[in-house]
Order: C-alpha cells, then structure tokens, then sequence
C-alpha cells in the first residue's frame, strides 16, 4: 500500500471514530460514546500501524507511554468534571490541558524521553 494511501485510510478510520463518539454523545448517549473512544480498537490499531511501520521496540515504547500517562489523562478529566460545572467548558478544558501538558512535560522529562 502507498504511502498516502495508508495515510488516508488513517484519517478515514480516525473520522469515523470521531464521528461515532460525536453522534452518541450527542444523543445522550454519553457512555456508549466514551465506551467507542476508549475501545481498544483505537489503540489496536495504532500499535499495528506503529508496529507495520517500525517493528515491535516502538510499540513497546508506545505501549509505555500509554500506560505512564493514562494517569495524567485521567487528571485531565478530573479537571474537566470538576471545573465545567463552574467556569464552562472552554475554561475547564483549558485548565485540564494545561495541567495534563505541564504535568506530562516534567514527567517525559524526568523519564529522560
């Protein structure tokens, strides 16, 4: 397969998930929308891609920095329920990425990634 090619695909799959998660949550479906943006699907098919394009070391790299920030993603999301109530979603949003971003900067650094 071309690059380019595969490289579409990537973007179809990706739309299609997104509009998936958009579609329930927007029907009040809030679970079943977050059920299909964590499905594992995701993440099975980015550790083939990873895995197709560069072999198996980059997907065990992929795979631990899954698992050292799903914490940190976690605390986004705290952020977001805590702060939306009270300050709207583009405050809440913002305070949850910033935290999640400084957090996971000083970590990657600590790790030396």
């Amino acid at each position: 397969m071309g690059e380019g090619l595969k490289f579409i695909l990537y973007f179809i799959i990706g739309g299609s998930i997104l509009t998936l998660v958009t579609y329930f949550g927007s029907k009040d479906k809030g679970i079943l929308a977050a059920f299909i943006a964590l499905f594992p699907m995701v993440s099975l098919m980015s550790i083939l891609t990873i895995y197709s394009d560069a072999g198996s070391l980059p997907v065990l790299d992929y795979v631990k920095g899954l698992l050292i920030l799903t914490p940190l993603w976690i605390i986004f999301l705290l952020c977001v329920t805590y702060f939306l109530p009270k300050q709207g979603l583009f405050v809440a949003l913002v305070i949850g990425i910033t935290i999640y971003i400084i957090i996971s900067v000083l970590l990657i650094t600590y790790l030396n990634y």
